[in-house]
Order: C-alpha cells, then structure tokens, then sequence
C-alpha cells in the first residue's frame, strides 16, 4: 500500500514539474523593456528603502511605471508572472538588471572622482585647520 502512495507521488511531481502551467498572456511585454522595467523598479525600490527627497509610496512609483512604458497593473502582473514562470530565463533577465546598475554605478563614481581631481584647495590662504574658526 506504502509503494503504491509513493509511487502515485512520484507520478505527480514529474508532471508537475514537466508542464509550464503559466499560459503566454496575449499582451506579453517584450523581455528587453520588462528588463527596462524590472530596473526602473529596482531604482525606485532604491529611492523608496533610502527615503530619499521624502521618499516615494509603492503606488507612486508603479503609477510612473506605467504611464512611462504605457503598460496597466494587470499585464505587467501577466507578464512578469510568465517571465518567473521559467526562473532560468528570469534570472538571466535580473542579470541583466544588475549589469546595467552595476554600470551605472561606475559611471556615477567615475564622475564623482572626476569632480574631486578638478577642486584644488588654495594653498595661499592663511586659513590654518588646525587654528579654530571664528564665525
């Protein structure tokens, strides 16, 4: 009796897990602008977390989300649903999430190093920092 329920299991699993139960919606977006979209989300997640100029509310952000890729709640859900459906080609799409945040961060910091070589502090003035400042 054991086998039977054991074997009935594993007759389950290998279908469950050989079949994509998650349908192609009609109005899938294409991978290229849901990895355009994954990453302005991550950014505003970013903002969110930091709570950078006051911060910004999940609604907000994802209301800019779709007025900026023209796109509603329900086919984003669609699609990303489908996309993690197949979490190999998912992750390849986080991968390329992380590069261009990863590129972005070198290009912040490159400009950030560029701003300090261009400041030269005045070597003639007579302000000493070690002498308090009377103000």
């Amino acid at each position: 009796m054991r086998k039977k329920w054991l074997l009935f299991g594993l007759i389950i699993m290998s279908f469950g897990c050989n079949s994509n139960s998650v349908e192609k919606p009609k109005n899938l977006i294409e991978k290229d602008k849901m990895v355009a979209i994954l990453y302005d989300i991550s950014l505003l997640e970013a903002i969110k977390i930091q709570n950078i100029n006051g911060g910004i509310t999940s609604e907000i952000a994802y209301d800019y989300i779709y007025k900026k890729y023209k796109i509603d709640s329900v086919q984003f859900s669609k699609s990303n649903k489908y996309y993690a459906s197949d979490i190999d080609e998912y992750k390849k799409m986080f991968e390329k999430v992380k590069e261009k945040l990863s590129e972005e961060t070198l290009k912040i910091d490159a400009d950030g190093n560029k701003n300090r070589q261009d400041f030269q502090p005045n070597t003639n003035s007579t302000l000493n920092s070690d002498t308090p400042q009377v103000q």
